[in-house]
Formats: C-alpha cells, sequence, structure tokens
C-alpha cells in the first residue's frame, strides 16, 4: 500500500513578500527582520542589520 495515495504534487515556495534593505540608499535584499513588540519588521542586509540587542547579558 501506498503512502502518496491522495496526496498532492509539490508546489515550489515562492516568495510573497519583498524585504530590501531599509538603510538610506542600499538596494541589497533585507535578510535579517528586526521588530519590537508587535511592530512590522523592518528589514536590513548583512552589512546594515542593527546590532542585536541582549536584555541579560
Amino acid at each position: 500500500m501506498s503512502d502518496e495515495a491522495g496526496s498532492s504534487a509539490h508546489k515550489e515556495s515562492v516568495h510573497h513578500d519583498e524585504h530590501w534593505c531599509e538603510h538610506p540608499g542600499c538596494k541589497k535584499w533585507g535578510s535579517f527582520g528586526f521588530a519590537t513588540g508587535k511592530a512590522e519588521p523592518r528589514w536590513f542586509c548583512m552589512e546594515h542589520r542593527p546590532e542585536w540587542k541582549v536584555k541579560h547579558a
């Protein structure tokens, strides 16, 4: 008996959102999203990402 009976075809994953670096003048992909509380995340590239602040260091 096959476990594949009734399964649907694999769908390719697609980026639905464009996250570009928010640093002024930068046109790189923003792969690092940062948010505080329930605020919308702000996106930055590797070069411009803010330093992560650890509360209990």
